[in-house]
């Protein structure tokens, strides 16, 4: 007979098993939870394209091209900020849809 207790316990140990020890990769997700292979691909792209930019910021500074390097440091500041603004469409969209639902469900 399934019990109450034994559905807490297995729902405890299916959100342990898929919780995924991704924190460095959050900043750089579009979507506040990372659950599939592909979401963890797109964050990696971009913390890559971060890394670039950072990478090209500091070779543009070092032979004093400063105003490439103005444009790679607004670029770098831009990436994260647009990161973040996605994530928070994607709460209110996925909100919005929640309580457009019926009651009955």
């Amino acid at each position: 007979m399934i019990t109450r207790s034994k559905l807490v316990e297995q729902l405890r140990e299916y959100q342990i098993r898929s919780q995924h020890k991704w924190g460095a990769l959050a900043a750089f997700s579009p979507k506040p939870h990372m659950t599939t292979r592909r979401d963890v691909f797109v964050a990696l792209v971009y913390a890559l394209v971060f890394v670039f930019l950072i990478v090209s910021c500091y070779a543009a500074l070092y032979l004093r091209h400063f105003m490439i390097s103005a444009v790679l440091v607004f670029l770098g500041i831009l990436l994260p900020t647009c990161l973040k603004i996605s994530r928070h469409r994607w709460l209110a969209k996925k909100k919005e849809r929640r309580l457009s639902l019926p009651l009955s469900m």
